[in-house]
């Protein structure tokens, strides 16, 4: 929706774009080639440390593996087929967990962000459930919803919730009191008021409890995957931990770190469209 509030208005379209201007060089190839340079520099310490640490038997190949035995233990598994298999489940629980937790959460937050009675009624209760721990939910998900995929993407997806909606709901209870007066000088009530006003308020907000909750799903995958699970890298950490495979155990954290990474810089890319966008 496009409001004119008068002159102002054509000041602040100028400095908008002034701002956009000076900030759009931030986005440029340049920006994000040095961006990216920079935070590699981490991770290739980190695994030139690594190198040498197993090298010079710091510890033993039992305690840590080289990352040669880590990457000889990924190629041998994606031989026999079963590496992709472990990595499409697990991303397919965590999309589907995220996408119920990250909805629920919206629309919770929502609803306890802009209704004082439902703020009343509800938020002592969903603080309360926000306190217990992951794996507390795993013996009662297991006796309601037995052992199968629901009960895993359930459990990731009450690690999605909280972050949206404490993001959400805090962000609602902050939004200008001025600019949801101005929708309703403009007959903006309601549903269309949340989607015109109120929501575009929070772009930001809302972003970063999604991003926060794709993080938690990830972290609540391998409670999960406690779950009787044949599959996933929730599984494989587990079953190496148990075998003592190592250098499968430290596979299946290094693919949850990259994994996890990549879906948050996807996540990233439509936050700032939707910043720019909406916001």
């Amino acid at each position: 929706m496009s409001v004119n509030l008068g002159p102002d208005s054509s000041v602040a379209t100028a400095a908008s774009a002034e701002n956009s201007t000076a900030t759009a060089p931030r986005s440029g190839s340049g920006f994000i080639g040095k961006r990216l340079a920079l935070g590699a520099i981490v991770p290739l310490a980190i695994l030139v440390l690594w190198h040498f640490t197993t090298a010079l038997g710091v510890f033993s190949p039992v305690q840590l593996p080289s990352p040669w035995s880590v990457l000889e233990a990924g190629i041998d598994l994606a031989r026999r087929g079963e590496l992709w298999g472990h990595i499409a489940i697990s991303t397919q629980r965590v999309f589907l967990g995220f996408a119920i937790g990250g909805f629920l959460g919206l629309l919770f937050g929502s609803l306890l962000g802009l209704s004082n009675i439902a703020d009343a009624l509800l938020s002592a209760t969903i603080g309360a459930f926000r306190a217990v721990p992951s794996l507390a939910w795993v013996p009662l998900l297991i006796l309601w919803l037995k052992i199968g995929e629901n009960s895993k993407v359930t459990l990731i997806a009450i690690g999605a919730f909280f972050p949206v909606f404490t993001t959400v709901y805090s962000a609602l209870k902050h939004v200008d009191k001025n600019l949801v007066e101005a929708g309703r000088a403009f007959g903006l009530k309601g549903v269309k008021l949340l989607t015109t006003i109120q929501l575009p308020a929070v772009v930001p907000s809302v972003f970063s409890g999604l991003r926060l909750a794709l993080a938690q799903a990830w972290l609540f995958l391998v409670a999960a995957e406690l779950i009787a699970s044949s599959m996933g890298l929730g599984f494989l950490l587990t079953d190496s931990q148990n075998n003592g495979r190592t250098d499968r155990l430290l596979l299946a954290i290094v693919l949850l770190a990259v994994i996890g990474k990549i879906t948050d810089a996807l996540l990233g890319l439509v936050e700032r469209k939707a910043v720019q966008r909406w916001a």
